[in-house]
């Protein structure tokens, strides 16, 4: 199975360019090849158990880039940036591996793995099986699937896959539409994001809409447009476990002092 939902914006690009990347991937390491290392892998750890804190619970990204804002660090240093992160009360840590579009590496993954001991998030736009063994062969705990580019076939499918290999699925949403699809896959673990795929418009009202439909006993985990200690505050106020933040920690002047602060956020339960 492969092939994703046009969207009618930058996904489309992206998720084009994902596919030209399987077909040459799938020559030069069979899809045979990738899920014997995946069932091979250690066990994942617990994501939600990490995510499911007193305080809001920081899911720190390893971001080199991105398509709207270019080069976000220099020097990158993914390992360095890791250990950071785990050392200043991430509960987990989430790796781009997208290459093309946000300069990130799935080695960065490995890497990462090795290094820190909380669970790890393949950050990637995932329409296919073999990037689902990719993920868990490569350490990964948890993925993401975005229900904006899948259909509902799509989407159960490699759900069931992510589960059947012992990691979780953040599964994102923009909308009560996608919120509603992403419900019928009973997901322990779901995603708000903030930015509108059309504008890049960013409103941190999306997560308190979204938020009072979601049932009890899922992981809510807020994603895109959280800067400052303000912003993360309002969303344990607007009902998130987590949140997802990138651009916020590696643009900052003090990465491990902005992590303890981003990390220590009452939230509401």
């Amino acid at each position: 199975m492969s092939g994703f939902v046009q969207t009618d914006t930058v996904l489309d690009k992206i998720l084009a360019r994902k596919l030209e990347e399987l077909d040459e991937l799938r020559w030069t390491v069979p899809l045979a090849a990738v899920a014997h290392a995946a069932r091979i892998a250690p066990p994942a750890l617990d994501v939600l158990s990490a995510l499911n804190r007193d305080t809001v619970a920081l899911i720190a990204e390893v971001k080199h880039a991105s398509p709207s804002r270019g080069i976000l660090i220099d020097p990158f240093d993914p390992v360095g940036l890791a250990r950071t992160y785990a050392d200043n009360g991430a509960a987990m840590i989430s790796v781009l591996t997208d290459e093309q579009f946000f300069k990130g590496h799935l080695d960065y993954l490995r890497q990462i793995r090795q290094a820190v001991s909380i669970p790890l998030l393949r950050k990637e736009f995932i329409v296919a099986p073999y990037q689902v063994y990719e993920a868990r062969g490569a350490g990964a705990d948890a993925l993401l699937l975005i229900v904006a580019a899948l259909t509902d076939e799509q989407l159960a499918e490699l759900y069931s896959l992510t589960v059947e290999l012992g990691m979780t699925a953040l599964i994102e949403v923009h909308n009560e539409f996608e919120l509603e699809r992403a419900m019928k896959l009973n997901s322990t673990l779901i995603g708000i994001n903030n930015r509108d795929l059309k504008t890049f418009n960013v409103d941190l009202e999306t997560t308190r809409n979204l938020a009072q439909l979601v049932p009890d006993g899922v992981i809510l985990v807020a994603e895109s447009g959280m800067l400052n200690v303000l912003d993360v505050h309002t969303m344990g106020q607007f009902g998130a476990h987590a949140v997802l933040i990138g651009e916020g920690l590696v643009r900052a002047q003090n990465i491990a002092q902005t992590v303890k602060s981003f990390s220590s956020q009452e939230r509401v339960r």
